[in-house]
């Protein structure tokens, strides 16, 4: 099957990019707004709208195969790749990529990835929101050849079984984070409130308006719960208690062992603890957080994030055994073939893998993301796009719910299969 014909459609993603840096400076906020001047190169405001851009793959048959591009909320910081642009992105698109694209064979998922997604100009790499957009696209192409899910295509790509089992979902609060707490509890959310916590007033001085946070989920969820209800507490300070404390590793244990506490009797992961500046900074200090951890007998894990970005990114913390978990920030990772070798990465080596993501994604991107997590047997997947809460649940949970139903049709009637 061969493809004919590039379409582009521009398009929104479901939250804003913001400027990190800005944002850290202890930028003011005026209702939604943030005030103040942007820090990071390519913002000209702290918030705006998330953009992105389609790509649709006109096939041999007729069918068009789509994906999206975006980039993540924190474009720019922890060593990410820059603000994302339509209009250059569709400019570079249309000089490099629909040469490649126009009469590639799509059945074979990894080698059509690696044929269109080549390096350019002196071996550099092409932008990575380019490589997750189109990367969908031909994945969600083969499955087109084979009339088989995107899961399917993946499994037999990476020669890993798939088990149809359901991944474990994580829901994200955004800054309404008393009232989504109460929609993730209603819900029975595996894993919550994410929290945001991404500026001093919502850490504190010494880190005690974080620690009433915490206490509060865990209190909500016993008051209001079921029973049988046991989540998963997982909270992202986007590096703020090293901000808030300093980097020493022995106080952010000690720290933590004190959420810990709060949180009980709820498991407890915390997402980036600290930011040491670079992924070799990041890797050595999160194992000496860890070490600390062991040493006081706390069982808290810890997420990797900032500095962890790309594939080599995560075949370096999984060889360091620098983290707990590792977030598999799937725009950041580019081609989501890397994002599925990502996850098996990290199981290769005893490490949980977090298949995120971000807010600002689409709810085309979200479907995917699911087919990677199922395929590779990811241990949680963000919900995702946007901070509603309600939407992304709904846009994961059921394309999940979909797949498995697939999935256990193919095992009782798998004479069927891919006619």
């Amino acid at each position: 099957m061969k493809i004919e014909d590039v379409l582009f459609a521009p398009g929104l993603g479901a939250f804003f990019y913001d400027d990190q840096a800005a944002i850290r400076g202890g930028r003011d906020n005026d209702g939604f707004f943030y005030l103040g001047e942007p820090v990071t190169a390519g913002f000209d405001a702290v918030r705006k709208p998330a953009t992105s851009l389609g790509i649709g793959l006109v096939l041999s048959n007729g069918t068009t195969a789509w994906g999206d591009m975006m980039s993540v909320q924190y474009a720019g910081a922890g060593g990410r790749d820059p603000l994302f642009d339509v209009v250059a992105m569709q400019q570079l698109c249309e000089a490099v990529l629909v040469p490649r694209l126009l009469q590639q064979d799509v059945a074979d998922f990894r080698a059509a990835c690696r044929a269109v997604l080549a390096p350019h100009q002196d071996g550099r790499r092409l932008p990575l929101a380019l490589e997750y957009g189109v990367s969908q696209a031909l994945l969600a192409a083969a499955a087109a050849v084979r009339n088989s899910t995107m899961a399917e295509v993946v499994a037999e790509a990476f020669s890993t079984p798939l088990i149809a089992r359901r991944i474990p979902i994580y829901s994200q609060s955004g800054d309404e984070r008393k009232t989504n707490v109460d929609k993730m509890i209603l819900k029975s959310v595996d894993i919550l409130p994410h929290g945001l916590i991404n500026a001093r007033s919502k850490f504190g001085e010494g880190g005690e308006v974080f620690l009433d946070y915490v206490d509060w989920v865990a209190r909500r969820i016993e008051k209001h719960g079921r029973a049988s209800y046991k989540p998963v507490l997982h909270f992202d300070v986007y590096g703020w208690i090293g901000l808030g404390l300093g980097l020493e590793p022995g106080t952010i244990a000690d720290f933590i062992a004190r959420v810990a506490e709060r949180a009980a009797p709820f498991e407890l992961q915390i997402e980036s603890p600290a930011d040491y500046g670079s992924r070799d900074g990041q890797i050595d200090g999160f194992i000496r957080i860890m070490d600390a951890l062991s040493r006081i007998g706390c069982n808290a894990r810890i997420v990797a994030d900032e500095w962890c970005n790309t594939l080599e990114d995560v075949r370096a913390f999984t060889d360091a055994k620098a983290a707990h978990l590792i977030q598999i920030k799937m725009p950041d990772v580019g081609s989501i073939a890397d994002s599925a070798e990502a996850v098996l990465t990290c199981k290769r080596n005893g490490i949980g893998a977090y298949l995120g993501g971000s807010c600002v994604e689409t709810d085309l991107s979200a479907r995917a993301s699911v087919h990677i997590a199922v395929a590779t047997g990811a241990d949680m997947i963000l919900a995702k796009p946007g901070m509603g809460v309600d939407e992304a649940i709904s846009i994961v949970g059921n394309e999940q719910s979909r797949l498995l139903a697939q999935l256990a049709r193919r095992r009782a009637v798998p004479s069927r299969t891919n006619q």
